[in-house]
């Protein structure tokens, strides 16, 4: 009988618990399954940190979340890392990226932050730091395994590997692609947030729901009836005696706020709206099951990192990037559809997404070809 290879590889999706589950897209073959799982083996035997306490440099432009996705990947390699955050100006900043450092760097002069000794691995994020990532690779050579997260649109040549998320058209012998974008939380994370004592949360009942709520964008809409349907949503959700754990962006209007806070009223809630220290971190380690409106595909990965139950609510609008990433989401068992009015939680698991892990141990494979095939490198 002959075997279709995408079913066969979607059954074993589903039978294998593989952290870094999206790599079986990485470069769009189905049947790279047991690629996946020799990964898995070799994290649970220690043994995918080849590159431990080597020297890496961060370049950032300063944004929070471009320096989460870095850190992700930086902390899955066990490497030495130092931040160099750079902020181009002027004809410097409208020529990034594809223009030169400005000169006023002295990129590589003794003394200033881009000086020898040149580190072993480079990870810049971010239009403006291009410019720096491609200088490092003319100056260091081969000394520096050079590697860019997200797509500045510039040629292959400007690093050695390439980061995009799978929605990203961008592709090549250097591009890799995962689902989720990489993030700090990984497993060895959250287990360790979850130990820390947290009375607040100790004292909601279970199981606990997190409410991740972003707000508007360029694609993403809430106009009345979408905030009066999210609000019902939450409604039904504290109806049935769960504990909520509900925080808001920077991009959720007052008014939603206000709305959902309304909601909350009278109910084992917890709600954070951007006073005090932000418990996301401890939320996401804590929670039984999550909401999460589609306006943010950064919420919805770090949500998919924990293995549990993710509810998506829809906004108003939506686009081609949001839509291929929830549709592989749902795909993939790790969400569905927000119900109108909860009934019931719903109980499901899936493997764990772990970009960064996946992404780190590409580079590490990449690296080390390099020492094999010209050794004395380091």
């Amino acid at each position: 009988m002959q075997r279709n290879p995408s079913i066969l590889v979607s059954l074993l999706r589903f039978a294998v618990p593989v952290p870094g589950l999206d790599r079986l897209r990485l470069t769009g073959e189905g049947n790279r399954m047991q690629d996946v799982i020799r990964a898995s083996e070799r994290m649970r035997e220690g043994r995918m940190r080849p590159l431990a306490g080597a020297k890496a440099w961060l370049i950032s432009d300063g944004k929070a979340g471009h320096e989460a996705q870095c850190l992700g990947v930086a902390e899955a390699l066990g490497v030495a890392y130092e931040w160099k955050r750079v902020s181009p100006s002027g004809l410097w900043r409208a020529l990034s990226p594809w223009g030169p450092v400005s000169p006023r760097d002295r990129f590589g002069e003794p003394g200033t932050p881009f000086a020898p000794p040149w580190p072993d691995i480079a990870i810049a994020i971010g239009r403006t730091t291009t410019p720096y990532i491609r200088a490092l690779k003319r100056k260091a050579g081969l000394k520096t395994y050079t590697v860019i997260l997200l797509n500045p649109g510039t040629g292959a040549a400007t690093a050695d590997l390439f980061w995009v998320p799978e929605h990203d058209r961008r592709r090549g012998a250097n591009v890799m692609t995962t689902l989720a974008s990489p993030h700090i939380y990984s497993a060895e994370r959250l287990a360790a947030i979850r130990r820390e004592p947290n009375a607040a949360i100790d004292a909601l009942p279970a199981p606990r729901v997190a409410v991740l709520v972003g707000g508007p964008n360029d694609r993403y809409s809430y106009p009345e009836p979408v905030v009066r349907r999210l609000v019902d949503t939450v409604r039904s959700l504290a109806g049935l005696g769960v504990g909520i754990m509900m925080t808001v962006s920077r991009r959720t209007p007052k008014s939603l706020a206000d709305a959902l806070a309304e909601a909350a009223q009278g109910t084992r809630a917890i709600f954070w709206r951007g006073e005090g220290t932000n418990p996301y971190p401890a939320f996401l380690s804590h929670a039984d099951a999550f909401l999460v409106t589609a306006d943010s595909v950064n919420m919805a990965g770090e949500a998919a990192a924990t293995g549990r139950p993710i509810h998506v609510f829809e906004p108003a609008g939506g686009a081609r990037k949001f839509t291929q990433f929830h549709e592989r989401l749902r795909m993939l068992g790790i969400t569905r559809p927000a119900p109108e009015r909860f009934t019931e939680i719903g109980q499901w698991s899936y493997p764990p997404l772990s970009s960064a892990a996946v992404i780190a141990e590409e580079i590490a494979r990449r690296y080390q070809r390099r020492l094999a095939l010209l050794p004395g490198l380091v």
